[in-house]
Order: structure tokens, then C-alpha cells, then sequence
């Protein structure tokens, strides 16, 4: 059991019979009464998000969670199939399941979370940052590198990022998983 004041963004907790996960979390102290949490959390099993509010104190079911690296292989109808880095098992996840899974190509690693009491698949986490070739984009124009105008640029992957007007087709840049955004250029 842990306290609802002791919930940070990636916890795990057991509530209502399912698991959920906390994406977003606030502490609040009202002009008047008991400082409340104010936590936004994803349902691991279907990945619907609700917005929840706990008192200060309020005791919740936390859940042990184990994290693993694990590299993307292949889709197929089952899912992601993703193979343990260790043991060399493969497993299937659902595409809810896995942050930034329009990022992912095959060979990269994720950290795929697991509850410790019955190794249930939490989800899957794309790293913060990862580097993709842009397969299309409108060309460049030179003297468009002053303003912060953007282009839409569909990368290897089949995700379409909003990038500088200065950035070409066959480019290699970074982007971040979580929000999509371009981070910059890589030189390779």
C-alpha cells in the first residue's frame, strides 16, 4: 500500500479491479480544507485515461512493476512482437500499449514494464529521443532558415512530423517519442 501523496508520473496502482498508471499527477492545496492529488492515469489493459482525485493520505493498492529492454522485431496480426534481450522470448503487445509506438522501427529497444506478481505485459516505452530518415518532404527553398515556419515530413517509419522548412528529403534527424516533435539534425 502506498500513500496517494507518494504517486509520481510511471507509478502503478490497482484500483477498481484494473491497473492503471499515472501519466500526469498535481498537488493542490485548496484556499481552504486538505491538500488533494490530482493524478491523470492510463488503464494498462485497454488504454483509456481518467482524471482522479485523492486526499492527501488516502492509502492505494500499489502495483510491483519490473522493467526489461526488449527489441521490436516484426508486426503481425497478434501484434508487436518483441523479443527479451535476456532470455530470448518473444512476446506479442498491443499497439495501445506502447508509448510512441509510430516512432518505432524494427531493431529498436523499449523498456517493456511487467507486473512481478503475474508477469502481465504493463506497457511498452520508446525512448525520449530516437533518430528516423525523412522518406518524404517538400523541398527546400535557401534563406528559410530565419523564421520558425514548419513543413509536414513523413519519416522512415510512416509518421508525419512537422519540421523547418530547411529540412530535405533523405535527412536524418531526432525526434522526440513522447509529443512527436523535431529536436534537430543529425549528421551522419
Amino acid at each position: 500500500m502506498i500513500n496517494s501523496q507518494e504517486i509520481k508520473i510511471g507509478t502503478c496502482i490497482r484500483l477498481d479491479g484494473k491497473i492503471w498508471t499515472c501519466i500526469d499527477f498535481q498537488h493542490r492545496k485548496p484556499g481552504k480544507g486538505n491538500t488533494v492529488m490530482i493524478t491523470k492515469l492510463k488503464n494498462v489493459a485497454d488504454g483509456r485515461v481518467l482524471e482522479r482525485t485523492f486526499q492527501v493520505g488516502f492509502k492505494l493498492e500499489d502495483v510491483r512493476v519490473e522493467r526489461r529492454p526488449f527489441q521490436y522485431l516484426y508486426q503481425d496480426p497478434t501484434g508487436y512482437i518483441f523479443m527479451n534481450q535476456e532470455t530470448f522470448e518473444q512476446i506479442p503487445i498491443s499497439e495501445h500499449q506502447i508509448d510512441g509506438f509510430a516512432y518505432m522501427k524494427e531493431g529498436d529497444v523499449v523498456e517493456v514494464v511487467t507486473d512481478t506478481s503475474d508477469g502481465t505485459i504493463l506497457s511498452a516505452e520508446m525512448p525520449a529521443k530516437t533518430t528516423l530518415k525523412i522518406t518524404h518532404s517538400e523541398p527546400g527553398v535557401k534563406g528559410n532558415t530565419a523564421t520558425n515556419a514548419t513543413k509536414p515530413a513523413t519519416v522512415e517509419t510512416g509518421a508525419v512530423v512537422r519540421v523547418p522548412l530547411f529540412i530535405n528529403e533523405g535527412e536524418t534527424i531526432q525526434i522526440d517519442t513522447r509529443d512527436g516533435s523535431y529536436l534537430g539534425r543529425v549528421n551522419a
